[in-house]
């Protein structure tokens, strides 16, 4: 019952006066609205950096040969890579899939047109490693890699050049060097990578056709792998170095004659960047917080300047210094949580609006919306903690004799 009392003398005192305790109100709602709206979009943004890395090979690592002075394999005992060595990749648990590369650039024509683009020559499974697959016709089949078919398909840059359409030329027959080769599809457009270079000026073709009919070799420049589960990448990738050892006859303490790049890396490295943003940000919007608990703790020392004499009669009447003390703590923590409600209505409104303009999706978590509450909560608390001892040791004459 004292408890209820004491909240609806604090409903009083704050609707008394409903524009100073909106006013005071301001910096924890600024605060929390910037807690939840901040948290909210960098895990938005950190999901959909992460679904987007894995969508381009988050779960993959790539295999090259090692490079001396700039130039590859410049050393006597090093083996390039073959495609004996893709095969053996394949036979690993950890190992889902695997893809054999080789590039090349080469001029493609068709009647009257032409363009130079990247040829890479990979297998079927490039196309599950990197989660691309064709937007109109399909991808050349297993038989087509095994008996090196003069077959390709076109980046979506290409096929405009060349057709005049992004999504056209599948059946079309095309030259790439000395070769005709037969469309078999055109691929989903992926755009610019962040260095600026297209990626979709590319013709894909089977690794056995580029290296058999128009590079005559019999090495690989890579091999692209995804593992089954990223949680192994680790012990995937002692597998992968243990394998390439043993078939290129490198002995106990001799240098690897090739290096392997994990993507997972990378997403790690884009998780403590975005923690430590996240930390940030939220170290700057706790600013606004106690700002706002600052201007709390003045209004509430003016209230008891204003009520002493309130104070005064309500210890005459028989009230302790802790209900004393308790009534302006309820006060102060009821300005501070309703300024944290409507600090989360704010916040939660502004993450939504930031990701209809921006595309970023917005992830309006519990746990946020917790950590702001605990924060008005402690702020209301701590801010009004010296208010209401002041106002528990006032002197009962004295605080009636006050004008």
């Amino acid at each position: 019952m004292q408890s209820f009392r004491s909240l609806i003398i604090a409903y009083r005192a704050i609707m008394s006066n409903k524009a100073r305790s909106a006013l005071t109100s301001l910096g924890v709602i600024i605060g929390v609205a910037a807690v939840v709206s901040l948290v909210s979009t960098t895990q938005g943004a950190s999901r959909m950096i992460g679904e987007q890395f894995e969508r381009l090979g988050g779960k993959s690592m790539l295999v090259q040969p090692a490079r001396s002075g700039g130039n590859p394999l410049r050393f006597s005992n090093a083996k390039p890579l073959t495609a004996r060595d893709a095969q053996t990749l394949r036979t690993l648990p950890d190992i889902q899939f695997v893809s054999e590369i080789i590039d090349t650039r080469e001029t493609v024509i068709y009647s009257k047109n032409q363009w130079q683009a990247r040829v890479a020559g990979v297998s079927r499974d490039f196309t599950f490693i990197n989660d691309w697959f064709p937007q109109t016709g399909t991808f050349f089949s297993l038989d087509d890699t095994e008996n090196a078919r003069p077959v390709c398909v076109l980046g979506q840059t290409v096929a405009e050049k060349l057709f005049g359409s992004p999504t056209g030329g599948a059946g079309a027959k095309v030259r790439v060097g000395n070769l005709t080769c037969q469309v078999t599809g055109v691929m989903q457009k992926l755009g610019a990578k962040p260095s600026g270079s297209d990626q979709d000026n590319i013709i894909l073709m089977p690794y056995s056709t580029v290296q058999k009919r128009l590079l005559s070799v019999k090495n690989i420049s890579k091999i692209s792998l995804a593992i089954r589960d990223p949680e192994a990448m680790d012990e995937a990738t002692a597998a992968v170095v243990a394998e390439l050892r043993k078939n290129h006859g490198i002995a106990p303490g001799d240098k690897d004659d090739f290096t392997i790049r994990n993507n997972a890396r990378n997403l790690e490295r884009i998780e403590v960047v975005t923690r430590i943003l996240k930390v940030l940000l939220l170290s700057i919007a706790s600013i606004s917080l106690i700002v706002g608990g600052v201007g709390i703790m003045n209004v509430m020392l003016v209230s008891v300047s204003e009520r002493t004499k309130e104070i005064g009669i309500r210890m005459a009447i028989g009230a302790r210094r802790g209900d004393i003390m308790k009534q302006f703590l309820v006060e102060s923590l009821s300005l501070s949580l309703a300024g944290g409600l409507v600090g989360i209505v704010l916040g939660i409104a502004i993450s939504q609006i930031g990701s209809f303009f921006t595309g970023w999706p917005a992830t309006v978590s519990v746990s946020a919306i917790l950590i702001a509450c605990l924060f008005s909560a402690v702020v209301g608390v701590f801010f009004g903690l010296y208010p209401a001892r002041k106002a528990a040791q006032l002197n009962p004459v004295e605080a009636l004799r006050h004008e």
